[in-house]
This record gives structure tokens, sequence and C-alpha cells, in this order.
């Protein structure tokens, strides 16, 4: 007589973002690019969205047949418009959010309008840094490029006061414990200069608040300019002047697809008469900028017309 034999248990299949329920709401909304995936989890938590009238609340799914509301305004979650992607040459004396409480300029002030959905920056400049920050419409593709674990290099020309020797350098690339953890540089060459002031260009492999300038100041020594040249793969165009933007073409959109390991998204075609007017809104833009910072250093005052 043969023993039967015990059936065999199912496997637990690995836990996804997608499944027959649909996908996870955060990673729906930054796709559809209505934020940075983080910032839609934070969303989430502060009950700003609903789903088919239901609060939302993190670690929900959904499929492309329900209604999301976000403070009560619907939601488009189409995800047929393509992606668009934009360098801007940060000055100094813009900041990085959205809406300032002190009142001060903020980046989203100079950039172009979107019908639909919003411009995401992909990581941040303090309000005295200047130089390159990039944007895009996909939120999927800013939260991989400004995750720890993409360990792409930034790369910045910082200005130093003070005296620099070979001992300060093997320090900071060894690694020195900030308030927040141990940082270093992984790489310095040197940018020349006289006297107490002297450049330099480092690259950090993060972007914590403020790093660059904690990492000199715990050497003692005093960073009077900073500047970001580079993100990972993207230089800033020495062209492109303080307060101006470019879309980036859909070879250099490949590239942040590249480099944040995800499936490229095609970028939004210009025609030839979109381009140029982008081009002119750029200019324009910068001009304001050059403006605002020639009245804000001079002390200029424009004389009303009579």
């Amino acid at each position: 007589m043969s023993q039967s034999k015990p059936k065999s248990r199912p496997k637990t299949p690995p836990s996804t973002d997608s499944d027959e329920r649909g996908e996870k709401l955060q990673k729906v909304l930054a796709r559809a690019g209505i934020g940075s995936r983080r910032e839609m989890e934070r969303w989430i938590q502060e009950g700003r969205f609903t789903v088919d009238g239901r609060v939302a609340s993190l670690g929900d799914r959904i499929t492309g047949d329900v209604k999301v509301l976000l403070d009560g305004k619907p939601v488009l979650l189409d995800e047929t418009e393509k992606v668009r992607c934009l360098l801007y040459h940060k000055p100094v004396g813009e900041v990085c959010s959205r809406k300032d409480p002190e009142g001060r300029r903020t980046v989203f002030e100079s950039l172009p309008p979107l019908k639909g959905g919003r411009w995401i920056v992909i990581g941040r400049l303090d309000y005295n840094t200047s130089g390159l920050l990039l944007f895009t419409t996909d939120g999927e593709l800013a939260n991989a490029l400004m995750h720890p674990s993409s360990m792409i290099e930034r790369e910045y020309l910082v200005r130093v006061m003070g005296r620099v020797d070979d001992a300060v350098l093997e320090r900071l690339k060894a690694g020195v414990e900030l308030d927040d953890g141990p940082a270093r540089f992984t790489d310095i060459v040197d940018g020349g200069g006289e006297g107490i002031n002297h450049w330099f260009y480092v690259v950090l492999m993060e972007g914590r608040n403020r790093e660059v300038r904690r990492l000199w100041e715990s050497q003692g020594l005093t960073v009077s300019r900073l500047k970001r040249v580079r993100y990972g793969n993207v230089f800033i165009p020495s062209k492109l002047k303080k307060g101006e933007w470019m879309e980036l073409p859909g070879s250099d959109v490949e590239v942040l697809y590249a480099m944040a390991q995800l499936p490229p998204k095609a970028a939004k075609p210009l025609t030839d008469n979109e381009q140029a007017k982008l081009e002119r809104l750029a200019k324009k833009a910068g001009r304001r900028t050059a403006r605002r910072l020639f009245d804000a250093d001079a002390g200029f005052v424009r004389k009303k017309k009579r």
C-alpha cells in the first residue's frame, strides 16, 4: 500500500511594489510627476490624499480605475505624458523649497510653467550655494537619483579661506566625524589660488545638508564660495549663465535614467517653435536674475518713470 505524499505548501511570492491589487500609491503618484516618492509618502501620512472617497494611508495599492484627490482636487494619473528634464544654473540667494516662510525667492520661480504635473528638484543646494540643479517631471526618476544607494558623485568647486596643507587634505579624504555621522571627500583636486584663498574641486557620494561646508569647517577652515559643477555624468555648461535653465534633449534624459538604473522613458519632443520659445524664456529668467543680483549687491534702486 503506497503512502500518500504530503501536499506541498504554495511558496509565498517575494514582496514587490505591484501585485494583483495594483501598485503602491506613492509609486504611482511619483511616476505621474506629482512629486518625489519621499514627498508623496509624507503627504499620504499627512492625510492629503483620498482614494475613492477614503483617506489614503501608507501601504495602499491602487489600480487604474480609482479616483484620487489631493487636498480635494482630482489628481491626473495619466502616465502617457512624455518626461521632461531641465538643467538650471542656480544663483546664490535662492532656496530650493516651493515656498519660503522668510519670503525669499525660490528656484521654482525661474522655471517654465507646466500644463500638467510639476517640476521636481533632484537634490538641493543651500541658499549660499550656486551651480547645477536638475529638475524632472518624473518623481520615480528623482527619487532614484537622490537615494543614498545610488552612490552618485556630486562635484563642487569650493574656495577655502585659511591654511590647507597635505595633512588636512588626507584627513578630509580619510573621513571625519560630523554631528550626523562620518563623512569624507572621495577626491580633492587643487584648483589654484593665492594668499589665504584657495580653490579646490571636491567630490561627495551623498548630499547631506551643508556637508561640503561642514567638512572644511571641521578643520578650522571657512568656505567663502561654493558651486556645484557636476551631478553624476551631468556637467554644468559653461555657456549657461546664472538664473538660466535649459531643457535636456532625449539623449541626456537617457543618461539620467541610466544613472538611476531605471528603464528609460521618452523625453517630450519639442518643435522648433517650442524650443525657440523656451530659449527666450530661459534667457529672460537669466536677465531677471542678473538684475536682481546687481540690485542686491550694489544697492541699486531703479528710478520710477515720471
